[in-house]
């Protein structure tokens, strides 16, 4: 069976205080921090018995993972697993980088952010450039609020040809044709993150080959739909799986919608699905004819983060 998990544990702490994220500078108690790594490792051992089945892992912590080593760890020794086709997670490169070399790197890729305002931006790219030299698979992205315009426009001059920088839509925010335009120029799939999708009724691979996981091993089809399937460590959750449709109106978060089948983004992202890494078009060239169509098509739902 090929199974894509997206691990979420009880980790909410970071060390930023972005002011578009609930969870900026919230602190985790000692036990909390224990309870996260204990939940980390039983879910690391899990997936090292899995030998019969095919898995690809994406961490999604509310908070910034990379900063505890238990989550470096689990990154190294997952990437290492004959059965683990990839893992990544999702992390604003606040911390070191030589870690990496330990793990294997056809295997590890980083979904990076960077936070304007959080952190100096030339210590920012020279994690870029650390991950650059190390062969490290990664995508940059930013949140594409008016005052990140020109931080972004200095990051995508300054990154190599072959990195993809992504921009994801702010919260709440209705973008004009003209402000989209401006995101565009740098990130040519911005169109798909521009608008909340319409996913009510419409298959998805969330609930059948993709499924979220929580630190007790809870498992949902995916992070938005509260409806639990089974549990991860007693197999309870594979009786559950199968083809289904969206329950919810809109899907406007990247990890949700990447994965319906109404938008052609499996190909688009194909090879690079959970690092946010397209296949095509490169970085710096507009998306074909017929994927702006498409996408024009699929995106006629509310501004994204309005209805959910």
């Amino acid at each position: 069976m090929d199974l894509t998990l997206l691990y979420r544990g009880p980790l909410a702490s970071c060390d930023y205080d972005c002011p578009y994220c609930p969870f900026a500078k919230r602190r985790d108690t000692p036990q909390q921090l224990r309870t996260d790594r204990a939940a980390l490792e039983r879910f690391t051992t899990w997936v090292s018995q899995q030998g019969d089945d095919r898995l690809s892992v994406l961490f999604t912590p509310w908070g910034e993972g990379l900063v505890r080593s238990w989550y470096r760890r689990a990154l190294v020794e997952l990437s290492r697993l004959p059965q683990v086709s990839r893992v990544a997670i999702q992390t604003n490169l606040s911390c070191r980088t030589d870690w990496l070399a330990e793990a294997d790197l056809t295997t590890l890729a980083l979904w990076c952010t960077y936070h304007p305002g959080q952190t100096p931006y030339e210590r920012f790219l020279g994690k870029c450039e650390d991950l650059t030299r190390l062969g490290v698979r990664f995508s940059v992205g930013i949140v594409g609020v008016p005052e990140h315009l020109d931080h972004a426009r200095e990051l995508r001059a300054a990154l190599p040809d072959h990195i993809y920088l992504w921009v994801n839509a702010a919260e709440g925010h209705a973008y004009t044709d003209a402000e989209a335009a401006k995101w565009t120029e740098l990130d040519p799939l911005f169109a798909y993150s521009r608008r909340a999708h319409r996913s009510a009724g419409l298959p998805c691979r969330t609930g059948e080959s993709v499924v979220s996981v929580d630190g007790d091993g809870t498992v949902r089809r995916c992070h938005f739909v509260p409806a639990e399937l089974g549990n991860l460590y007693d197999g309870s959750y594979r009786e559950a799986l199968r083809p289904r449709p969206c329950p919810l109106a809109v899907c406007d978060c990247h990890i949700g919608y990447v994965h319906l089948e109404s938008l052609p983004l499996y190909d688009v992202f194909a090879g690079g699905v959970l690092e946010r890494i397209p296949a095509s078009p490169a970085p710096g060239r507009r998306p074909s004819s017929r994927a702006i169509l498409r996408s024009r098509d699929a995106d006629a739902g509310p501004p994204a983060g309005q209805t959910m």
